[in-house]
C-alpha cells in the first residue's frame, strides 16, 4: 500500500512541476517580467499554434534534367535533345508585399546548364541540315537568374510559381557531324568568330515543395527562352539573315536550407506581444 501512495505522490509532483514550467502570455503582467524573460521562457510560452509565415530566407542546391531545342528563323526541321544535367545554387528571400501579404519572394543564383540542337533527317531528299558541318551541337552555359516568386504555404507543403530573367555566358560547344556531316577540326570544340557568347533571356516555372523545418525539398518545372541568337544573323549572307534562339524545359529537384525562422512567432514577436498585452492591461487599470 505504501508503494501505491509513493507512486501517486511522485505522479502529482511531476504534473505540478510540468505545470510550473509552462509559461503563458497571461502570466506576464509587467514590463519588468517581459525584459527578464529568458530564451527558455520564450520557447515554452503557451501560445495558440497557427501557421504564420515570417520574412525568411534560404539557400539551396538544385539538380535537374530536361529537353532542349532551338527556335530557328527561317524554320528548320529538328528533334528535341535530352540534357542530362543542370546544376545550380540559389538564394531565396521571402517577404511580405506591402507589409502584410506573405506570398512573395525573390530568388537569385548561379546555374550551370546546357543548350542543344539536332537537325532532323529528311528521308525524301536523303539530307540533313547542317551548321559548320554539324547535324547536332551541345553548348555549355553559365547563367545568373533573377526570379520573382509567388508561393502558397501550408504546414508541410507549398505551391510555387515564378518568372524572371537571366544573363549568361556560353562557355563551350561540341559539334557532332552525324551521318552526313563533316565538322572542321578547328571548330569541333570551339566557337567561330560569328558565334555569340553572351546569353540572356526569360525564365518561368511552377513547382511544389515539401517542408521539414529547417529544410525544404522543391520539385520544379522551368521553361527557359533565350533572347540572344546563337550567331550573328548575317553570318551566312549580309542579305539573308538567319536567327537561332535556344529554349529548354528543365525538371529539377532541390534541397533548400532555412537561414532564418520560417513560421511561428519569433522571440522578437513574442516579446512585442507580451509588451502589448502588459500595456493594454495597464491602460485598463487606469
Amino acid at each position: 500500500m505504501k508503494r501505491i501512495y509513493i507512486l501517486i505522490f511522485l505522479a502529482f509532483c511531476a504534473v505540478h512541476l510540468d505545470a510550473q514550467e509552462k509559461l503563458t502570455i497571461e502570466d506576464i503582467t509587467s514590463f519588468e517580467q517581459v525584459d527578464a524573460l529568458k530564451d527558455s521562457d520564450l520557447d515554452s510560452l503557451d501560445v495558440k499554434r497557427k501557421l504564420e509565415i515570417n520574412n525568411y530566407s534560404m539557400i539551396g542546391i538544385q539538380y535537374g534534367a530536361g529537353l532542349s531545342r532551338v527556335n530557328w528563323n527561317p524554320r528548320v526541321e529538328q528533334d528535341m535533345v535530352f540534357l542530362p544535367y543542370s546544376i545550380g545554387i540559389t538564394y531565396t528571400k521571402y517577404g511580405k508585399m506591402f507589409g502584410y501579404m506573405p506570398f512573395f519572394g525573390f530568388q537569385a543564383g548561379i546555374q550551370y546548364s546546357q543548350d542543344a540542337y539536332q537537325f532532323k533527317y529528311n528521308e525524301e531528299y536523303d539530307y540533313t541540315y547542317k551548321i559548320e558541318g554539324a547535324e547536332k551541337a551541345v553548348i555549355d552555359v553559365i547563367e545568373v537568374p533573377l526570379m520573382f516568386q509567388g508561393h502558397f504555404d501550408m504546414w508541410h507543403f507549398k505551391l510555387m510559381a515564378q518568372i524572371g530573367c537571366y544573363g549568361g555566358y556560353r562557355l563551350s560547344i561540341q559539334r557532332f557531324p552525324g551521318k552526313t556531316g563533316s565538322v572542321n577540326e578547328k571548330y569541333e570544340h570551339a566557337f567561330t568568330p560569328t558565334d555569340r557568347r553572351i546569353d540572356y533571356g526569360i525564365k518561368g516555372g511552377v513547382g511544389f515543395g515539401l517542408v521539414f523545418d529547417p529544410i525544404e525539398i522543391h520539385i520544379t518545372a522551368t521553361y527557359k527562352h533565350a533572347l540572344a541568337s546563337l550567331y550573328d544573323p548575317d553570318h551566312y549572307s549580309q542579305y539573308y539573315y538567319r536567327f537561332a534562339y535556344p529554349s529548354s524545359l528543365i525538371i529539377s529537384a532541390g534541397v533548400h536550407f532555412h537561414l532564418s525562422k520560417r513560421s511561428g512567432k519569433t522571440k522578437a514577436s513574442l516579446r512585442k506581444e507580451a509588451k502589448d498585452m502588459v500595456y493594454n492591461v495597464e491602460e485598463t487599470l487606469e
